[in-house]
């Protein structure tokens, strides 16, 4: 379960866990960049945000995707017809959830796979769904927002990247498996229950899509997509997948993205990575979470009005899809 509302700092000592509530005085430490043998790597084919925005535009187009509604119809159906569309192998999970207010939500998990034969495969995963109330919000805090960050960036971006996938004879070679979680964000804001939150991702770690399924690791995307946005590394992230957060940051790096993967700790997030590690499949966060910032960690947007198409920034689309699309290629040179 994502709690955006709730984070901790993962303190370990003497090979204990020790955690501390996350506040205005929480420290955090700056990240020195391990010294790594270079790898080889193979150049992955441009990411074109261009295609990503208008992926996150046609998704807020439908309007809020609020489970049991029109909307959250509209929209399903059309993330499984574009990943048809490109090729992906689809499969859809339906199931049913019962929200923390007791309402009983229609839910599917969104799965494309590419080269589906192959033993050797990497999982993408972001929600689709929105919140169904921008309770953070001064104005109208009962009426959803637009989600054109929460929840349509990610899957923005990993639209692109099953196009890029689908359409480019210079693939990795390995298999990509694209899931849209749904229900991630219809959780209590109060935080009486982490469990309340991430319905998705908890129904995929026990329910596979697909029998005796296992990746080598997963990425989680999650709010990539603001102008400005800064990406530190989570800290579940590194502690279930040091290995990758070294990859991504390091790739980041040396493609020129430095200034959004910043070499910084923040605390640990409850989000959609923490089930498919549980489900098998060592996974790290990428989101948006500044913990140098004035203007609150996840943004000045975050569960408000102001998620809408005007904070979406072409710039961060391609720093984070170059980024994910280039540790993907550099799968062939290891």
């Amino acid at each position: 379960m994502k709690n955006k509302f709730r984070c901790w700092v993962a303190l370990l000592a003497l090979g204990v866990g020790l955690i501390s509530s996350c506040d205005s005085n929480k420290k955090t430490e700056t990240v020195v960049e391990a010294e790594t043998p270079a790898v080889a790597t193979i150049n992955a084919p441009e990411f074109n945000p261009d295609s990503a925005y208008a992926y996150i535009a046609k998704q807020v187009s439908f309007g809020p995707r609020v489970p049991n509604t029109a909307a959250h119809q509209a929209c399903g159906d059309y993330l499984i017809s574009k990943l048809k569309s490109v090729g992906a192998r689809v499969v859809v999970q339906n199931f049913q959830s019962t929200a923390y207010d007791g309402k009983v939500l229609k839910l599917r998990n969104i799965v494309g796979s590419f080269n589906t034969g192959a033993a050797n495969r990497i999982l993408l995963a972001a929600h689709w769904d929105t919140r169904p109330f921008a309770d953070k919000d001064a104005t109208n805090p009962t009426k959803p927002n637009d989600g054109a960050n929460d929840g349509a960036s990610g899957v923005g971006v990993l639209l692109e990247m099953a196009r890029v996938l689908g359409t480019t004879r210079n693939n990795p070679g390995i298999g990509v498996d694209i899931i849209f979680f749904d229900g991630e964000d219809y959780g209590d804001a109060n935080g009486s229950t982490e469990e309340s939150w991430c319905l998705g991702s908890q129904y995929w770690a026990k329910n596979k899509h697909q029998n005796g399924y296992n990746a080598n690791f997963g990425i989680l995307l999650d709010m990539v997509g603001a102008n400005g946005a800064k990406f530190a590394q989570e800290a579940y992230s590194k502690q279930n997948a040091p290995q990758v957060v070294n990859n991504v940051w390091k790739t980041a790096s040396q493609l020129g993205f430095s200034d959004y993967f910043i070499y910084t700790e923040n605390g640990a997030i409850t989000d959609d990575h923490v089930y498919m590690t549980q489900g098998g499949v060592p996974s790290i966060d990428i989101i948006e979470y500044d913990p140098t910032s004035p203007d609150g960690t996840f943004g000045k947007y975050h569960h408000r009005h102001t998620d809408n198409m005007a904070i979406i920034d072409k710039n961060t689309l391609k720093a984070v899809g170059q980024t994910v699309l280039q540790v993907l290629y550099n799968q062939l040179a290891t």
